[in-house]
């Protein structure tokens, strides 16, 4: 911690969800969060290993979503902004990111395909990256499969990820090159929680008593999408994600993505 530089955050090796994570800004507090982070990791996920990172200032969580076959080639397909979070969950993603220039994406995307390659993997996956306001951007974590903000990305490319994960299971090679990746205009995804705002938005369980869905469209340049699983009268269960929709738009500039985002008419 001496040699990276003060602010650091000691960290859960087998963690996620926020779970074994502790800031530091000196020698004592290390010492301190160390023990703390160990005892919360081992409690939490039975392994109680822990890692020291740089801690950024005012970070940005920027992704790189990879597409890889079973016959070498990976590409990259854009990023994905998801720095709106609540309690170390996202809330709201987009694509693209507007911290990112075209340089930086570049940079980002091959360091996630140099990743991707390296362990040989094939399929679709996300790498994650904490940006800092200058660009400068570190390795997070690798999430082999998809992830809940993906319609961003297909919607952004054009391109639809479930489909290719099919083909590259059937052993298909990858139909798409680095060079045919195209980003045009801008995808916002908001993940809309069945959660007790009285409660510090704590899950909430029950019956949903009224449910009414944004109605799916494409028109005059903005389209309108719904991702859910749930319908009116159905129950919130407390097995599952307390997550019940993801409502996500598209439009060429991001004002109107995020306009359409409060306007979009019921279905």
């Amino acid at each position: 911690a001496d040699e990276i530089g003060y602010p650091v955050m000691i960290k859960a090796s087998a963690g996620g969800g926020g779970k074994g994570m502790r800031i530091a800004h000196s020698t004592s507090e290390v010492a301190e969060g160390f023990n703390l982070a160990k005892a919360e990791a081992k409690a939490s996920f039975g392994d109680d290993r822990v890692f020291v990172e740089k801690f950024i200032v005012d970070p940005r969580h920027i992704e790189i979503q990879v597409l890889g076959d079973k016959h070498g080639n990976v590409i990259y397909l854009g990023e994905r902004e998801c720095s709106i979070q609540r309690r170390n969950q996202k809330v709201i993603e987009e694509a693209p990111s507007p911290l990112l220039d075209e340089a930086t994406r570049r940079k980002m995307g091959e360091q996630a395909v140099a990743l991707a390659k390296a362990v040989n993997y094939d399929s679709a996956g996300t790498v994650e990256f904490v940006a800092g306001q200058d660009k400068s951007f570190y390795f997070l974590e690798m999430n082999t499969r998809l992830q809940v903000e993906h319609p961003v990305t297909e919607l952004v490319t054009g391109i639809d990820l479930v489909e290719q994960m099919i083909r590259v299971a059937a052993g298909e090679k990858l139909g798409i090159a680095q060079k045919d990746v195209t980003l045009t205009g801008w995808a916002v995804e908001s993940r809309l929680y069945a959660e007790d705002p009285f409660r510090n938005f704590l899950p909430s369980i029950g019956r949903l008593v009224k449910y009414r869905p944004p109605a799916e469209a494409s028109k005059d340049g903005i389209t309108i999408r719904n991702d859910t699983g749930v319908q009116e009268g159905g129950e919130i269960s407390i097995h599952y994600d307390p997550m019940i929709a993801k409502p996500v738009t598209h439009a060429p500039p991001r004002a109107a993505a995020i306009e359409a985002q409060a306007t979009a008419p019921d279905s």
